[in-house]
């Protein structure tokens, strides 16, 4: 097959994986840096629209700022460096399930009530996401290195 021909041939599914999985880890790095600046630069602002439940504590939104921002570092690492991946989407995970759960508990104290549901399920969304991405960049470490390429 000549040079030309193998460029226009369709990239294959380990290929597709691959870059699905450095999208969405790109993804999750942008995604904690916005919601770090947003909670470190406007608390209330976070509180009113997100976080509505219970008492306005500007400190503590804040506290939680420096875990999304430390996620947004992680992430970007894990772009770059492969061995940062799975043990990144393994904490990441267990912590989106821990705080869906915590949402779960707390999904009728949020005003307007409806946030606390659309908090829930989009956390639980998230979760679902995050353990796929797990499991897929999983599959691909367990096996070993001559049958990664040959992945259906």
């Amino acid at each position: 097959m000549n040079a030309t021909a193998q460029t226009r041939r369709a990239p294959r599914r380990t290929d597709l994986g691959s870059e699905a999985l450095l999208f969405g880890l790109s993804a999750l790095a942008v995604y904690h840096l916005v919601l770090a600046i947003w909670m470190a630069a406007a608390p209330h602002s976070f509180y009113t629209a997100i976080g509505p439940f219970g008492v306005y504590n500007r400190h503590y939104i804040r506290d939680t700022a420096t875990f999304n921002a430390a996620l947004a570092f992680g992430f970007t690492v894990a772009v770059l460096r492969p061995s940062w991946r799975l043990p990144l989407l393994a904490i990441t995970t267990l912590q989106f399930a821990l705080h869906t759960i915590n949402h779960l508990l707390d999904i009728d104290k949020a005003h307007p009530t409806g946030i606390g549901y659309f908090d829930f399920f989009a956390l639980l969304g998230s979760t679902g996401l995050l353990a796929l991405m797990l499991s897929r960049n999983r599959s691909g470490r367990d096996r070993p290195p001559d049958q990664k390429e040959a992945r259906p």
